[in-house]
């Protein structure tokens, strides 16, 4: 996959996560896990972005966050999501380049770039569909995210 397609993944992804905090805000009046869920995808999501660009982490993967604090993450996570991946787009061969971290549980790790990228996009899929059976149950819809759906209605290009 080219950076060109992770671009469209993750502009997917960032209009998925606000389609899921809509869905959570008016199907669940605020349920405190479907509102745990979301903030860890967010959380998650910026954690994996500090993580490449060799920052330290600033929030915890499991944050306390209200639907507000979502709401404002959301929209941050989405645009640094972007502007790293223009900018990595400046470096040859970055996809394939590999960067040293430490997990939440302070091992050592190191892994490509690409599939960071790939991990951080499942990963926001995975709880994205917790957060739906979250909704379900408590007797709302929730958000529609499918991929082919947010294609056909020209929400991603």
């Amino acid at each position: 996959m080219d950076l060109n397609e992770y671009r469209r993944l993750f502009a997917y992804n960032g209009w998925a996560n606000r389609e899921t905090l809509t869905s959570v805000r008016t199907a669940t009046s605020g349920s405190p896990d479907a509102i745990k869920r979301l903030a860890h995808i967010l959380s998650a999501e910026k954690l994996w972005l500090e993580r490449l660009q060799q920052k330290p982490q600033t929030s915890p993967v499991w944050p306390i966050s209200t639907i507000d604090d979502c709401d404002a993450l959301a929209s941050e996570v989405s645009a640094a999501w972007q502007t790293y991946l223009t900018d990595l787009a400046t470096k040859p061969n970055s996809l394939d380049a590999t960067i040293e971290y430490r997990n939440s549980k302070g091992e050592p790790w190191s892994s490509r770039v690409a599939d960071v990228l790939t991990h951080v996009l499942f990963h926001a899929a995975y709880y994205r569909g917790q957060v739906a059976l979250q909704i379900r149950a408590s007797g709302a819809e929730p958000a529609y995210t499918d991929f082919i759906h947010a294609v056909r209605k020209k929400f991603v290009e």
